[in-house]
């Protein structure tokens, strides 16, 4: 049996400046997505589950980019006519696993998913067709319908999405096998709602319900789309989204019907108290307080949420830094990881044990803050090749020449390129132990839970300005038409 990988993966920030171009996308074509074998990713999960079924992957292209601003239609196509040119030229075909995100936004096409979908089904024909997506999804039922079967990850940190990847694998083998079809519905919900982690509180009590839901409607699967809050589109909102064979349709509408139900039942839970930078710095000093008389206290993790590379951020604001510094945290904090390839190019020219003045920051816009004047220890110089070891275990990240710099005292990470910090790495890199600090600093929404949260006693959410915030009522919405809770009371569901 043979089937094929493919996909193209973006979260579009419409908000963000600029589009997205060729050359911020990493591209992997043929024979190289084999080489993802054994990483804790989607397209490391689809490889592995074909093995593990002893079917043949025909690997066609997968391009992927970090979270930023519209894509250029231009480059779209291209990738898209590459696809559909291989899978074209790819020979007798069992089925097709599309590897993709829920959020890519193009320029004039608002549903990325959806046409490429509609490209490959029309070129596929009637063969057995699945996707898995990130749970940020904006998903519309025009893409359910070119589907057999549809997954999205079902945690955040999204830990599992090479699972999921393998489900769909696993679909498609079935429906090629039986010659039977699945069918996708989706529930949109006029609510937008803040990153919820499902590593606690209302998120994991939530996937636990709809974990439950899916068991007892022997459907193929049933996904809860939190939605991509950060982008003005038409269909922006949050999805139930749920795939069954024909003949269990009635169970597994109900299952979908009650889940998203009590999603707008509970949506009061999923609303979120902002802190500025100042107030969770004083937090977290709160917390180290509370463990005075503890033998072998264990750091306090602050997380900038507004500032994540992670959601179309920049990763180079200076609002928390600043708050850190003022409160003069000294020896005791530790922050991984600014964006700023400028100053890690100063520090490598200058060399490690220098002395540099230097601009930090804020050299996107002056929403995430203004550059800071500081004068820094060159302490450590890396080239910024890591293998991820939480989620993405095994997976390659490049950020660039990396340096640790010393300010008054805070050992800070600089890097080049734009990632959120997902796991201790970029400290242990530059010879960082944060066991051995207070505070422990970075800039992630929750993906870094996956790498730190078993490691320290409690995480403070700060957040400041920036593209990622939590206050998602502060954005223009002038694409869609719908009255959406919390920015309109009178939003009902169903509508």
């Amino acid at each position: 049996m043979r089937i094929a990988l493919a996909g193209i993966s973006h979260e579009t920030n419409t908000y963000c400046q600029g589009l997205t171009l060729a050359k911020d996308f990493y591209v992997y074509r043929g024979t190289k997505i084999l080489t993802t074998a054994g990483q804790e990713s989607d397209m490391g999960g689809a490889v592995d589950a074909c093995s593990r079924l002893g079917c043949e992957p025909v690997p066609i292209i997968f391009a992927g980019a970090q979270p930023s601003g519209i894509i250029s239609r231009e480059v779209y196509l291209g990738f898209k006519d590459e696809i559909l040119s291989a899978l074209q030229n790819a020979g007798p075909l069992d089925g097709c696993v599309l590897l993709m995100h829920g959020a890519g936004v193009v320029e004039g096409i608002e549903d990325l998913e959806g046409d490429l979908a509609g490209s490959v089904r029309a070129l596929l024909g009637d063969v057995p067709i699945a996707a898995s997506f990130d749970l940020h999804g904006n998903v519309t039922q025009n893409m359910a319908d070119q589907l057999n079967a549809m997954f999205a990850c079902h945690q955040y940190p999204h830990i599992d999405l090479h699972l999921r990847a393998g489900e769909a694998v696993s679909a498609v083998f079935d429906m090629a096998t039986h010659g039977t079809r699945g069918i996708c519905k989706v529930l949109p919900l006029p609510m937008l709602s803040p990153t919820t982690t499902t590593f606690g509180g209302i998120g994991e009590s939530l996937l636990d319900q709809l974990l439950l839901l899916e068991a007892s409607s022997n459907c193929i699967d049933i996904s809860w789309f939190h939605g991509f809050p950060y982008t003005d589109i038409e269909h922006i909102g949050t999805y139930v989204s749920v795939s069954y064979y024909p003949q269990d349709e009635e169970p597994a509408l109900q299952a979908a019907n009650n889940f998203a139900q009590t999603l707008w039942q509970r949506k009061e839970e999923l609303q979120v108290i902002s802190l500025n930078g100042d107030e969770a710095v004083a937090k977290a000093m709160e917390f180290v307080k509370s463990q005075s008389d503890v033998d072998q206290p264990t750091p306090v993790v602050i997380n900038e949420t507004s500032d994540n590379c992670g959601g179309g951020a920049p990763g180079d604001g200076t609002h928390l830094l600043r708050s850190m510094l003022n409160a003069q945290l000294g020896e005791r904090a530790c922050f991984a990881f600014l964006v700023d390839a400028q100053v890690a190019q100063a520090a490598a020219r200058s060399g490690v044990g220098s002395q540099i003045d230097i601009e930090l920051g804020g050299k996107t816009d002056e929403l995430h803050g203004t550059p800071l004047q500081l004068s820094a220890y060159v302490k450590a110089l890396h080239d910024g090749r890591l293998t991820m070891q939480a989620m993405f275990k095994g997976a390659p990240l490049n950020l660039g020449p990396m340096a640790r710099l010393v300010v008054e005292g805070i050992d800070i990470v600089v890097a080049s390129r734009r990632s959120q910090t997902f796991d201790q790495e970029p400290f242990l890199a530059l010879g960082i132990d944060i066991m051995k600090y207070d505070i422990v600093a970075l800039k992630s929404s929750n993906h870094f839970r996956a790498g730190f949260q078993h490691l320290v006693s409690h995480i403070v959410t700060a957040d400041t300005p920036g593209l990622t915030t939590q206050k998602i009522e502060v954005f223009p919405r002038q694409k869609t038409a719908r009255r959406l809770w919390p920015l309109d009371p009178l939003a009902s569901y169903p509508e």
